[in-house]
């Protein structure tokens, strides 16, 4: 597809679902990938003769944070684009890392549509994040679940997130904003090699087309495969459970001892998550230390991230740990 208002549109339109006269909200940094986020939704809004509202957030970790977004803000209102600047409490800013400042944006920002009654949350990310975070996310060891990386659509705090751009790369998103006249300031820490994430992209960026290629035909059977991967661990799952309810699960301990250890570690980790709805799964490393111990009947009781793992006869329960 390409990069215009009228195809945006029709995409759009085909894809999603929205209200009559949709509500939607749109996350802005200023940076050229999401200004060209923010045009093309505005003419799907305009279309549709819904409501449009672009949620800046001042993250406060660089000094100048607070000037960028006024700048943003002043700009959007001249292209009759409300807007609002979300800022980050003080308190929220413990570590200043990247990870601490998406939480704080993403809470912001949801908490912003939650409140005001906005269903749809736009965001920006487009093809070359998404490589990058397959690649890091490879290095981190993550399973399947983590190297398809991000979907084009997904909940966070009840909030329906869309992705439309994940299949345009970032010169084609700044070759919409060289067309369209759109302005945009550049965040000085994408190129801040002590972040891992601008270490994979200049990495990427220095990479022969071979390499490159291999890393794309990686990614791509990841994203054919995970599916059926997916699918897989549900319906191992659905076959060994003995008794669900939303405190615990209790599944049988011989068939899941006769699982590899892979299966065994996606299966506890979708346990996990059912239980603290959708919470972050623990890390591989204690997770092995509990297939490791089932495997050989070597306890009775596992503590994993607050999920209390009991062995009693034949079977095994989760349940949650209460404070």
């Amino acid at each position: 597809m390409k990069l215009a208002n009228k195809e945006f549109i029709k995409t759009v339109e085909k894809k999603y679902t929205f209200e009559k006269k949709p509500s939607v909200a749109v996350a802005v940094s200023g940076g050229p990938d999401s200004m060209s986020l923010l045009f093309l939704v505005h003419a799907f809004i305009k279309h549709k003769k819904g409501n449009l509202i672009a949620l800046i957030v001042d993250h406060r970790i660089r000094k100048n944070s607070k000037d960028e977004a006024k700048y943003i803000s002043t700009y959007l209102n001249k292209n009759d684009i409300t807007s609002e600047i979300l800022t980050v409490n003080k308190d929220k800013l413990i570590k200043k890392t990247m990870n601490e400042a998406r939480n704080n944006r993403y809470k912001l920002l949801t908490d912003f549509c939650i409140k005001n009654n906005f269903l749809h949350l736009f965001i920006a990310h487009h093809k070359d994040d998404n490589l990058e975070t397959f690649l890091n996310r490879k290095i981190a060891g993550s399973d399947f679940y983590g190297l398809k990386s991000m979907s084009e659509f997904s909940f966070y705090n009840k909030v329906c997130i869309i992705r439309p751009l994940l299949n345009f790369s970032k010169d084609e998103l700044l070759n919409y904003n060289k067309k369209n006249k759109i302005e945009y300031i550049n965040d000085p820490s994408n190129f801040n090699l002590d972040y891992t994430r601008p270490t994979i992209r200049n990495f990427l960026k220095k990479s022969d087309k071979k390499t490159i290629t291999e890393i794309n035909r990686d990614f791509e059977s990841i994203l054919f495969y995970s599916p059926h991967f997916i699918q897989m661990i549900f319906e191992i799952l659905v076959n060994i459970i003995v008794k669900i309810d939303s405190k615990k699960i209790i599944v049988d301990l011989q068939n899941m001892k006769n699982l590899n250890e892979i299966t065994s570690e996606n299966i506890i980790r979708r346990i996990y998550q059912f239980l603290f709805y959708g919470s972050n799964a623990p890390r591989s490393k204690k997770t092995r230390i509990l297939i490791s111990e089932m495997k050989e009947l070597n306890f009775n009781n596992f503590n994993l991230k607050g999920m209390i793992v009991k062995k009693n006869d034949d079977f095994l329960t989760f349940w949650r740990k209460t404070v």
